[in-house]
Order: C-alpha cells, then sequence, then structure tokens
C-alpha cells in the first residue's frame, strides 16, 4: 500500500520520461528510484532484478517502452526473448506489419518485433539462444555467438531486416539457422526469398526464408508430428519436417 501511495511523488521526482518497472509488471520496482532506462534484460539484470518475468525495456528511447520476457535462470540468465511459443494461443501466420511492429503478450505467446531487434543489435553485441521443446519432454537447443539484424543497412525495412548469425554451437539440436544468414525476411505479404514461390505461404509462416528453409519457427502449431511438409513449427536438424515442436523461445544476450 505505502508503495502504491508513494507512486506519484515517486513519477514527479523523476526527471523526463523515465518510468520504473511498474504497472503490474514487476511491483517491487515502485519502491525504487528512477532508473535508466534499460535497453533489454542484462540492463534489467545489472537493475538488480533477477526473476524470470515480463520487464520494460527501451530500444527506441525513452519514451516508448515494450514489455519483453527475461529469462533470468537459463546458463545465467540475462536473456531477452524475442519469440516465445508454447500452446498455440497466438497465430504467428501473420503479414509484414505484425512481424515488423511485434505482436502477442510477452506473458504469453509472442513475436518483439524486426525494428526492435534491429535496433538493440545496432546498440549492442549479442549471442543468440534458440531453446526447443518437442511433446516428449525432449529438450534442445543451439546457440550462435554472433547475431545481428541489418548491422550496416540505411534503412533495415528496406534492407528486408537481413539476418546474420555465426559461431554455431550444438547443444543438441544441430545447426538449422547458419543456412538463413544473410537472408532477408519473408511473410506471406512480402516475399523476399530465393525460392521461385513464396516460401511463407508455403510453410504456413514467417522467416529469413532461403530457398526454402531448415528452419521455420513462426509455422503453425501442429502439436508433434505431422503429414504436411516443412510447414510446422519445424527445425530440421533436430526433429526433421515433419515435427511440430511444442516449444520454442528465441533469446538473445550482450556477448
Amino acid at each position: 500500500m505505502k508503495a502504491l501511495l508513494a507512486l506519484p511523488l515517486l513519477l514527479l521526482l523523476c526527471t523526463g520520461p523515465c518510468v520504473p518497472q511498474l504497472l503490474g509488471i514487476r511491483g517491487d520496482a515502485l519502491e525504487r528510484s528512477c532508473l535508466q532506462q534499460p535497453l533489454d534484460c542484462d540492463d534489467i539484470y545489472a537493475q538488480g532484478y533477477q526473476a524470470d518475468g515480463v520487464y520494460l525495456i527501451y530500444p527506441s528511447g525513452p519514451s516508448v517502452p515494450v514489455p519483453v520476457f527475461c529469462d533470468m535462470t537459463t546458463e545465467g540468465g540475462k536473456w531477452t526473448v524475442f519469440q516465445k511459443r508454447f500452446n498455440g494461443s497466438v497465430s504467428f501466420f501473420r503479414g509484414w506489419n505484425d512481424y515488423k511492429l511485434g505482436f502477442g503478450r510477452a506473458d504469453g505467446e509472442y513475436w518483439l518485433g524486426l525494428q526492435n531487434l534491429h535496433l538493440l543489435t545496432l546498440k549492442q553485441k549479442y549471442e543468440l539462444r534458440v531453446d526447443l521443446e518437442d511433446f516428449e519432454n525432449n529438450t534442445a537447443f543451439a546457440k550462435y555467438n554472433d547475431f545481428s539484424i541489418s548491422p550496416n543497412a540505411v534503412s533495415a525495412e528496406e534492407d528486408g531486416y537481413s539476418l546474420h548469425v555465426s559461431g554455431f554451437e550444438d547443444g543438441g539440436a544441430g545447426d538449422s539457422l547458419s543456412y538463413h544468414s544473410g537472408q532477408k525476411f519473408s511473410t506471406f505479404d512480402r516475399d523476399q526469398d530465393l525460392f521461385v514461390q513464396n516460401c511463407a505461404a508455403l510453410s504456413s509462416g514467417a522467416f529469413w526464408f532461403r530457398s526454402c528453409h531448415f528452419a521455420n519457427l513462426n509455422g503453425f502449431y501442429l502439436g508433434g508430428s505431422h503429414l504436411s511438409y516443412a510447414n510446422g513449427i519445424n527445425w530440421a536438424q533436430w526433429k526433421g519436417f515433419y515435427y511440430s515442436l511444442k516449444r520454442t523461445e528465441m533469446k538473445i544476450r550482450r556477448a
């Protein structure tokens, strides 16, 4: 109760558009003074918040807070999760604008947005971790020591939010992503792959397709084995093109 009563005073004491981690996201932050707006979950961790959960980050600057899930426990934590799927409650078969700006809820299934990813990787050097789980409760992961989105582009959207990954480390999943490195992001309404047809439409997803994919983590949530080819949540090097995964998380941390 004291924290709630103190909130107006706390906001008055803040200079500029500073907003702490509040509004039901991390209530303990109401008792703290305004801190520098965090860029990512590394900054959140450095501010003393070391529990998994939803926090606010500011990749676009101090006036544009973005909710995100922070994984503070896996391999030392500090992971900013930009893609999370676990029950099929959110449709990922969406167009360009949704993938550019983000969709879903950070306390559920969501996609953080290509523009946010570009801004983050423009300001810091990141590693990528992809966590996978099947319906038999088996888990695996893949890591990449370097991850960025359109790092040299004057306009990231014009560049297609191209993917750059390198430095693969195997956590049992195998490498299904290096094949996609250098590719632009494609959706059913913006075909930027190298295939004669639209890979996003063929694969019922949206990704950095080439001709077409070995990874389709934004495909249909098909619940395990499926007869259709390569249109589920597929990571080919682990489960092939006819198995749709139960859970996926794509997350980045400062390298």
